[in-house]
């Protein structure tokens, strides 16, 4: 086994040292664009900022860029490392801004013990940044450093410690109390730490509910207790008690919840032993906790634990919160970050563990349980509905409370487009999704019992007014919804085809057998096959008119469910085309054909296939401008797919088609006008191209995955063409999402094209 900490030294200095680097937004690669970037265009931008400040937000990275300012008088489990030491913590902080939310940000690490001088070097940033991320400072100097900064800068400054920390156990307290019947007005809290993040979550807890009364701090001293001296501030002695009671165990008795973020083994099984039923331990010290959940439940198996590491349920991370409670400040322009918003924020990600978990969070933690519970009270930080859920309820806030300077007008687009930075393919599937909205239709899934189809099911009843039908037994799907925290309800919300015990089981095997009898199919073959293979009953059904459209291939060969495809619904006149697959990129989409159906398509499916892919661009708003591609280049080679391509050509000519087509040619004609127009002048297409369509599915089926492997593509799809939209055979690495997304496309019309 590699030695782990050789293991992340290797991280942090390869390729390239450290973990961030610069990049440019706009292109410089010519004379122009420098004079536009840099002298004298840029004075125009100087000019209109003097005029006015708020254009920053226009004309500059400043809207979305935030600074993590630290002098490292307190590394989370390093202590006072000092500011130079501190720096890689400061870049992965920057680091998962980025990931979360998309916004830029600057580590500076100062050489500053004094809290106000400190604070005097942090307030003369606020021309640079459009936020303050405070990190990683004693306390209580970095009380002083934020009250400073709050008074005298007009931009959010936030120091996660404290804030992030409580926001996220504020959530977690939440739902914590949701599982243990209990209110926040009637608890005990009992906390360990006087720290900043100690004093801030009990700060939080107030806001929420808790009495001060009911609060006990513990600290190394013990209770903080009316008169005390040793140890001290005014900060502290706000939760001092008029108690004769001095150590954590003489006040743990009945104590609902446990606050630490103090140091391990702090708290002892015998106190748990005294504290009230279904106690709530937040035990956050790393590494080591105060008390091992192991050993808490050996005491109180019905206790509600929560730590700060990522290897038992329940960790109290800040990730949770500092990205998306930026991204909804910085979006607003909000000039601080208020109670209300803070509350907003614990608000949101409460609820969001209460909903059924996403799917790409199921994905990024597999083998967890991810079920609303005592054992999942927060979401995962990978869930990618935080930052539309929080974020917008972050700025809808701010907006409420009169701190933005930027308000938005419209929330639901703003949440979109929150949305559309998390998933790749949602801003091009919008169109589609509005569709399938208008026209309920019935999905058939072959494989039901499948976890991500189980998952695009649900999201189906959230995203869609279709209907889900899958095929599977009942008593699995029911096991592994349960196991996942989902809440389809089967034969209401969703209809259900058991292979072993269908009512309708004689209909379909008499349907297969009726349409199959002269093609070697006996009855017996008929039933084994009604009995077995859930892509055959799903082609049955859309035979029958019992669905709409079919959904298969989450495993097996392409070819082995396109056979049963053909064998039921060929008989209604269809045939497949040829498949699509939309390839999103960095800079748009990009469609790709056939890569699945034809081997060696002939010039007659090659016409029919870029007919159908431009049908089905149309269907993402676009245009189709279509480009037949070969080693060949406008007719320089005479044998291999060029023959074929041209003659597909003519046959597009002759049938008058009204979209946009060329070929035959290279990859790198079709996707460069200019050099296409250098080559041959008169073709007939503009701009680049953004449908490929291959003579050969080995070339077609090899862009298509080096697209996805290598330049980061995400498909969707494939798309099966020629089949009036009632059968799609997905391929076995297909998401969730892509699944809901072919739901989406099987539940809408098809664009006439040619």
């Amino acid at each position: 086994m590699s030695d782990p900490r050789q293991a992340a030294l290797d991280y942090h200095a390869h390729p390239k040292p450290g973990k961030l680097e610069i990049r440019a937004t706009k292109p410089l690669a010519n004379g122009r664009d420098l004079a536009r970037a840099y002298s004298p265009g840029v004075a125009e931008a100087c000019i209109e900022i003097q005029k006015d400040p708020a254009t920053a937000a226009t004309y500059t990275a400043r809207a979305n860029l935030v600074a993590v300012v630290t002098n490292g008088t307190a590394v989370l489990g390093l202590g006072n490392i000092g500011a130079l030491a501190s720096k890689p913590v400061m870049e992965g902080k920057a680091v998962l801004f980025k990931k979360f939310a998309g916004i830029d940000c600057f580590d500076i690490e100062l050489d500053q013990p004094d809290p106000e001088k400190l604070a005097d070097i942090v307030c003369a940033l606020e021309p640079s940044f459009g936020a303050i991320n405070l990190e990683d400072i004693k306390a209580p100097d970095c009380f002083t450093v934020e009250r400073i900064c709050n008074e005298r800068m007009n931009i959010p400054v936030f120091h996660d410690d404290q804030h992030g920390t409580a926001i996220v156990v504020g959530a977690a307290a939440t739902n914590a109390l949701h599982v243990a019947g209990k209110r926040f007005e009637d608890i005990k809290i009992v906390s360990t730490g006087g720290g900043a993040a100690g004093i801030a979550c009990l700060n939080m807890l107030l806001k929420l509910g808790v009495k001060r009364e009911n609060v006990w701090l513990c600290d190394i001293h013990g209770l903080v207790y009316e008169g005390r001296e040793v140890d001290m501030n005014p900060i502290k002695s706000e939760y001092a008690q008029a108690s004769g009671k001095r150590t954590l165990d003489d006040v743990i008795d009945g104590a609902d919840l446990f606050l630490g973020l103090s140091g391990p083994n702090v708290l002892t099984p015998e106190m748990v032993a005294k504290m009230a039923p279904a106690p709530i331990i937040f035990a956050l010290a790393n590494p080591t906790p105060e008390i091992m959940p192991d050993a808490a439940r050996a005491v109180a198996p019905d206790a509600i634990i929560a730590t700060g590491r990522s290897d038992f349920p329940n960790q109290v991370n800040n990730v949770l919160c500092f990205p998306f409670i930026f991204r909804g400040a910085l979006d607003v322009g909000a000039t601080t970050i208020n109670d209300e918003m803070k509350i907003a924020c614990i608000e949101g990600i409460a609820a969001l563990a209460r909903a059924t978990t996403s799917a790409e969070a199921a994905a990024a933690y597999q083998g967890e349980q991810l079920t609303f519970g005592a054992d999942y009270l927060i979401p995962k930080p990978f869930d990618p509905r935080l930052i539309a859920i929080v974020s917008s309820a972050v700025a809808q806030a701010a907006m409420e409370t009169g701190v933005a300077t930027r308000p938005i007008d419209d929330m639901a687009a703003y949440r979109a487009r929150l949305e559309n930075s998390v998933f790749k393919s949602a801003l091009l599937m919008r169109p589609v999704f509005q569709a399938a909205r208008q026209a309920p239709r019935r999905i058939v899934f072959a494989e039901g019992e499948d976890e991500r189809v189980l998952r695009a099911a649900q999201a189906m009843l959230e995203e869609t007014t279709e209907r889900p039908i899958l095929i599977g037994r009942p008593e699995v799907i029911e096991a592994r919804m349960a196991r996942n925290g989902m809440t389809l309800k089967l034969g209401d919300e969703v209809d259900v085809v058991n292979p072993e015990n269908d009512p309708r089981y004689r209909d379909y095997w008499e349907t297969y057998h009726r349409l199959l009898a002269r093609r070697g199919v006996s009855p017996d073959i008929a039933r084994a096959i009604m009995r077995t293979n859930t892509t055959a009953i799903g082609a049955v059904m859309v035979h029958r008119g019992e669905a709409d459209s079919l959904i298969c291939g989450t495993f097996g060969e392409t070819r082995w469910h396109l056979n049963y495809i053909e064998q039921v619904l060929g008989r209604d006149g269809y045939k497949p085309d040829g498949s699509l697959s939309m390839m999103i990129l960095e800079d748009g989409p990009l469609f790709i054909a056939d890569t699945q159906v034809h081997q060696h398509p002939t010039p007659e499916q090659l016409a029919d296939i870029a007919a159908g892919a431009a049908r089905h661009v149309a269907r993402f708003g676009l245009t189709p401008n279509v480009a037949l591609c070969s080693q060949s280049q406008f007719g320089n080679q005479g044998e291999g797919s060029g023959s074929r391509l041209r003659r597909a050509l003519r046959i597009l000519d002759e049938r008058g088609v009204d979209f946009c087509y060329e070929g035959e040619m290279n990859i790198d004609t079709a996707l460069d006008p200019d050099l296409r127009a250098r080559l041959f002048p008169e073709n007939r297409m503009k701009g680049a191209a953004n449908v490929l369509v291959f003579g050969h599915a080995d070339a077609a089926s090899g862009v298509r995955n080096i697209l996805k492997m290598k330049a980061g593509g995400l498909e969707v799809g494939p798309i099966l063409m020629g089949m009036g939209n009632r059968a799609h055979v997905v391929s076995p690495s297909i998401t969730a999402r892509g699944l809901l997304n072919m739901a989406a496309i099987a539940g809408t019309p098809v664009a006439e094209y040619g």
